[in-house]
């Protein structure tokens, strides 16, 4: 109803730094499309986490991932408490959006199994075998 009535879909400020990234790091699908729709910025940054990109990585949250990336989010976006999007999932344990994310190019390099997340750093391990 606000963006309606002419909010700025781009404001920043507060913790989360903008409506995108409060809407991906609490893993609402919904009010990220409709962000989206409404000319948000997927890779604006600030913020707790950084970017969106980074938000919904740290949550875990698969579709805004995907989401988010298909919008063009950059993947290796740095910045925020994690550092970047795979660091973040890396660091939470969300095996699933790392394979995601190393498949959009993700930097294994970016020191992404600091978390010590058992299964993450296995799929890294593989990963970088792969690649080798």
């Amino acid at each position: 109803m606000l963006l309606d009535k002419g909010a700025n879909v781009n404001a920043q400020g507060g913790e989360y730094g903008n409506a995108l990234q409060a809407a991906s790091a609490r893993g609402d699908e919904q009010v990220v499309k409709m962000l989206l729709d409404k000319g948000a910025n997927v890779n604006a940054q600030g913020g707790r986490y950084g970017n969106a990109l980074q938000a919904a990585s740290a949550r875990g949250d698969e579709q805004v991932v995907k989401m988010l990336l298909d919008k063009g989010a950059v993947v290796n976006a740095q910045g925020g408490y994690y550092g970047n999007a795979l660091q973040a999932a890396s660091y939470r344990g969300h095996e699933a959006v790392v394979k995601i994310l190393l498949d959009k190019g993700a930097d294994i390099n970016a020191q992404a199994s600091e978390g010590g997340q058992e299964a993450v750093v296995k799929v890294l391990v593989a990963w970088d075998a792969k690649s080798s």
